[in-house]
């Protein structure tokens, strides 16, 4: 069972840096791509499916992508590229999603959901 978790996951992973990658020329006006925020939050799925402890490394990822999003429409981009990497995973808990920033000692300016409106990120 545990060896089908990861698997699902691994592949998962793969196949949601490929989609985003495959979108980032969308987003080339903001300092950060849907790539490399793929990059950076893929070690925070195993923690948005399972709870528990978060890795290092996604908090480490979390701070850097905030930081690289320096205007509203930059955090908005943000938002939507999370929102969209989310949605295909399955067994994804928005609550802990939510909890991650506190969890790695870090504001939000948002929380992303299923229905969050990306568009009106302040």
């Amino acid at each position: 069972m545990a060896k089908f978790v990861a698997l699902t996951m691994a592949y998962t992973t793969v196949v949601i840096a490929c989609m985003l990658m495959a979108n980032s020329h969308h987003h080339v006006d903001a300092s950060i791509t849907c790539a490399e925020i793929t990059t950076l939050l893929t070690p925070c799925i195993p923690y948005a499916i399972t709870g528990g402890n978060v890795p290092t490394v996604c908090c480490e990822g979390l701070k850097i992508t905030d930081a690289a999003s320096n205007t509203v429409e930059e955090e908005r981009v943000e938002c939507s590229c999370i929102q969209n990497g989310l949605a295909p995973i399955s067994g994804i808990n928005y609550d802990f999603v939510a909890a991650l920033p506190d969890k790695c000692n870090h504001t939000a300016p948002y929380i992303v959901t299923p229905t969050t409106d990306c568009s009106k990120v302040p």
